[in-house]
Formats: C-alpha cells, structure tokens, sequence
C-alpha cells in the first residue's frame, strides 16, 4: 500500500468553467502543474477525482467529458506532471438517483484503491470545496482546502472549525500538496516557491 493524492479537478488544478464541454477552455490553474510534479519527485501518485454532474443533467456529454479529461491531462504532461488517473461521477441525483461514487461519497477512492493497491488511510484529499476534504474524516486520512473564487464561505468557515493535525486550510494548491506530504510522513526537500530540479 502507497501514500496517494486525490486532487479535485475544477477549481483545483483547473480554472471552474462549469460544465465544461470544450476541451480548448481547459486552462490549469498557476502552480498546479508544479504541485503534482513535486509529489510525482517524491514517488507519490497523483489522481485527480471529480463530480461531473453535468453529464445527468444532459449538459455536456460523455465524449465531451472525456475530451476535457484528455486535456486536462496532456497539459498537465506537457508541464512534466503525472496523473496515474482521473475518476468521475456522472450522476446527479435529482436525475439518475444516489448513488456511492458522487463526492462526498467515497465510491471513487474505494475504486482507485482497489485499481491501484492504495491505503485511503496514508491518502491526502485536497480540493476547493469542503466535499473534496470531507473524505479525510471517513478514512483517516488528511484533507486540505484551497479555496478559490467559486469556493462557499461556509466550506472555508467549516474547514477551518474543523483544523487538526489531519485537517489544513491552505493559500495554494503547491502549499496543499507540501502540508499534506509532510503529515502523511514524505516532506518535500524544497520550499514552495521552488522547483525540483
């Protein structure tokens, strides 16, 4: 079993466009692509893990979905960062019902778990909404909010009530992965605002 990262997608590694359906408006966020290639130099995989409920809602579609995720990825690529794999829930459930997998729920860590050989104990939940750390609290992991433009105050004002050893409330997703690797017991040899060579 291997420490891991579970990253939001919008308004974490990518600028929220809501319900993106156009891959050529996927635009990474400054530093993202620096976070996720720290934790690739320290061995730790990165997965990205988000709610797409527009695809219920019959706003973007599967292919269109896949496009973004595609993107998403070759970007975070040309920038030398890895992203082992990117789950999503399609589901909104006004439309298609509950279900396990839609975030807070912890269907797609369980999933990448099993996929992958991961504890979701020695796993670190970063995101801009409190549902993206939420997950922490259910497996005994550590999760961090960067809050963002598009994240509530009342996700900031509940992460920072609910601050611990396991729970951190951070300026920058660089920040996020650094506070995260360090309480999951693999700190980053170099500052925030550096790169590893």
């Amino acid at each position: 079993m291997t420490v891991a990262l579970f990253l939001d997608r919008d308004g974490t590694v990518i600028a929220d466009a809501h319900y993106l359906a156009d891959p050529s408006g996927v635009r990474l966020i400054a530093g993202a692509a620096d976070a996720v290639r720290w934790a690739n130099a320290q061995q730790v995989p990165v997965f990205l893990v988000t709610n797409q409920s527009g695809i219920a809602r019959g706003l973007i579609t599967p292919a269109q979905y896949e496009a973004t995720r595609a993107r998403t990825e070759a970007l975070l690529a040309e920038a030398g960062a890895e992203i082992v794999q990117t789950y999503h829930c399609p589901h909104w459930p006004e439309v298609s019902g509950p279900c396990s997998c839609r975030k807070p729920g912890l269907g797609m860590y369980q999933q990448a778990a099993a996929e992958h050989g991961l504890d979701l104990a020695r796993a670190a939940y970063i995101g801009d909404r409190w549902r993206d750390v939420q997950p922490a609290i259910a497996t005994g992991g550590v999760g961090v909010l960067v809050p963002g433009i598009e994240t509530p105050v009342d996700d900031v004002e509940q992460a920072r009530s609910a601050l611990s050893s396991r729970l951190h409330v951070a300026d920058t997703l660089s920040d996020a992965v650094r506070w995260a690797l360090a309480a999951l017991g693999r700190a980053l040899p170099f500052h925030s605002n550096s790169t590893p060579s």
